[in-house]
């Protein structure tokens, strides 16, 4: 039996995205239907939703319904459709800690984006997913402020990576550099809403998609690449 094709995904997401996190269990539900045939080696680029956003955050209901023009009820429905996308795609964005539930809130994400980018460069694309998946269960799961340095660090280790050299992560200079280079990255692509996967360095597959387009543009990315 041959080796399944291993195909390169570069996915540009904020961790504040609620699409970004259901185009995640989706293309999951996609390369599980696609065992043995197309295996995928993902990296994560950063792209902030709301670069704007000051460091005391903004209440999700109201950021929602000021920046689309939405009432309250409105912003209230969106919400609901995104967690009934979320459970379809077999992940959760209802908050799952201890009650009262803390404010669901909107955060500045530039500094966790600097933390992905280190622990891509640093440590592989697998490590990165695995952190990458942890902000969102702080983010959305736990409603916790990953705008802080603090907790940004706690949600490191939680990982297995090393505090202190998180820490100077966050610090570097460089780190920096190279986060806002991914983002204009993004905008050199046109890219201008995420989640946005480019596939091979080629083909771009915009949006949260159900698991059977992300099947078919996969079979048809590898039908098309030279392996």
């Amino acid at each position: 039996m041959s080796e399944p094709r291993t195909l390169r995904i570069d996915i540009w997401s904020d961790v504040m995205c609620p699409w970004c996190l259901v185009g995640w269990g989706n293309l999951q539900k996609g390369l599980e239907q696609l065992d043995g045939e197309i295996a995928a080696d993902i990296r994560w680029h950063a792209f902030e939703l709301n670069p704007d956003m000051p460091a005391e955050g903004e209440e999700r209901t109201a950021h929602i319904a000021r920046k689309y023009g939405s009432t309250p009820d409105q912003s209230r429905a969106v919400q609901g459709r995104m967690r009934e996308a979320a459970k379809t795609a077999g992940v959760s964005l209802d908050y799952e800690g201890s009650d009262p539930a803390p404010e669901a809130m909107m955060w500045n994400t530039f500094a966790a984006h600097k933390l992905l980018t280190w622990a891509g460069e640093e440590h592989g694309p697998e490590k990165q997913t695995e952190l990458k998946l942890a902000l969102f269960k702080a983010h959305f799961n736990e409603r916790r402020n990953i705008g802080e340095e603090p907790v940004l660090l706690d949600v490191s280790e939680s990982v297995g990576l090393d505090r202190a050299a998180a820490d100077a992560a966050l610090a570097s200079k460089e780190v920096a550099h190279k986060t806002r280079a991914e983002e204009r990255a993004a905008w050199d692509l046109n890219i201008s809403g995420v989640p946005a996967m480019i596939v091979e360095s080629k083909f771009m597959i915009p949006g949260a998609q159900p698991p059977e387009a992300y099947v078919n543009a996969l079979r048809r990315v590898a039908e098309k690449v030279p392996a």
